[in-house]
């Protein structure tokens, strides 16, 4: 099931969720990592793994919203209110703003640094910079506003994931399960339902 259902999310956007999820994770300690060595070649390695990682995180979540534009969104479930929904809606909204904003910044950020270093692209191609001007002041700006808004994205996202966590394990409303691959026996339940519907039709 690639694309989404009323129930769940299809394996496209499970895929690019779980996958976004994971790189972030990983951009959060990359972005940290050059801090804790004195090692310049080190430092310019992990630095460029941390670029490469933008640029794929900015084209996975480009994807993701074009495909949750394409697509139909899972209905709301009945266990949870419309006041929360919409909280939630707002919350996933604001990631798939940042996951967007966030690696433009870094964009930004490499664009208008005065060291001039460019960006190799998991070491196969160089990613060209934004037409940006390079002074101290303005790369200043750029990193702490790619900085905060890293931040920013780590505390919704860690509420994002406990709200889930509560969902599953404290309600056990099977809130958090629409977000994984369906199982053979709930396939198979949706296909049944779908052909009871196109037989009353």
């Amino acid at each position: 099931m690639l694309r989404n259902r009323d129930t769940s999310y299809g394996l496209v956007a499970i895929t690019i969720h779980w996958t976004i999820a994971a790189l972030f994770v990983g951009q959060m300690l990359l972005g940290l990592a050059p801090r804790w060595t004195h090692s310049m070649a080190l430092q310019f390695t992990l630095i460029q793994w941390h670029k490469s990682f933008g640029f794929l995180i900015l084209a996975l979540a480009a994807l993701r919203l074009a495909w949750a534009l394409l697509n139909k969104w899972p209905r709301r479930p009945v266990a949870i209110e419309r006041g929360e929904w919409l909280a939630a809606k707002t919350v996933q909204g604001s990631l798939y703003a940042l996951m967007l904003v966030v690696p433009l910044t870094g964009w930004a950020l490499v664009s208008t640094s005065t060291l001039d270093v460019p960006s190799f692209a998991f070491n196969m191609v160089v990613i060209p910079d934004l037409p940006m001007a390079r002074s101290e002041a303005t790369e200043d700006f750029w990193r702490v506003t790619h900085q905060w808004l890293a931040y920013a994205t780590a505390v919704i996202a860690t509420g994002h994931m406990l709200a889930a966590l509560r969902h599953e394990f404290w309600l056990g409303d099977g809130v958090l399960k629409r977000m994984w691959p369906a199982r053979r026996d709930e396939r198979s339940g949706d296909q049944t339902k779908r052909r009871h519907t196109a037989a009353r039709r």
